[in-house]
């Protein structure tokens, strides 16, 4: 079975992403990148329909994602935290597995890691610390289904009002908020994860100790 890799990201080829697949390959293990954005799916209803079968009955692209990390060798969760807390595509397909819960508990001992990118720069203090509200969540998810948290890893990256039409001069722009009222939208550096060897060097420890577990997991 695949290491499974989900990113909450909806941009395209984003920093999650790539910080992902850099997690993936350092596996060693066949892998599998699933990007939530290209699915549709609900919140979980807590209905319980899925107590005898651990299979959702909701009729939706993440019923059939949630057997896919039923049987997979480990998972890799990346998401963001756009206000301050884990993202809501990321949240929601994890309260969907609950399903794989009941009785079994599939995802115990699974290897698991954490990538989260967050645009909040860590020098200001005025702001929650979004990345780590974000680790936690998904952290605090992982921990109540007995799975095995080989580490977390946080991603710089980028404000969307960099990118924004107005967002030199709107009132409530993130640039001014994340970094001074008198900054102009023009100096501040588009984060990129290919110029933070430090994250790559982390992502890639990630991975790899991942593949090991699993292939310890698979001797015994």
């Amino acid at each position: 079975m695949p290491v499974i890799g989900i990113s909450g990201s909806p941009v395209p080829n984003s920093n999650t992403d790539r910080a992902l697949r850099i997690a993936l390959d350092a596996t060693g293990e066949e892998t599998e990148f699933i990007k939530l954005s290209d699915y549709s799916y609900q919140p979980c209803r807590a209905c319980l329909g899925c107590e005898e079968t651990n299979v959702c009955v909701l009729k939706d692209d993440a019923t059939a994602l949630a057997q896919k990390i039923r049987y997979a060798d480990a998972l890799i969760v990346a998401g963001y935290p756009p206000y301050g807390y884990l993202d809501g595509r990321t949240k929601s397909f994890l309260e969907r597995l609950w399903c794989l819960r009941h009785k079994h508990g599939f995802l115990r001992g699974k290897p698991a890691g954490i990538i989260i990118t967050s645009a909040h720069p860590p020098e200001n203090d005025v702001l929650s610390p979004s990345m780590e509200h974000a680790i936690s969540s998904v952290k605090h998810f992982m921990n109540i289904e007995g799975m095995d948290v080989v580490g977390a890893v946080g991603v710089v990256g980028n404000v969307p009002c960099l990118l924004c039409g107005p967002g030199e001069h709107c009132a409530l722009s993130g640039v001014k908020k994340f970094f001074g009222p008198d900054v102009v939208r023009a100096s501040i550096k588009i984060q990129k994860l290919e110029d933070q060897k430090d994250v790559i060097a982390a992502l890639v420890t990630m991975g790899t100790e991942i593949g090991k577990r699993v292939r310890n997991s698979k001797r015994k």
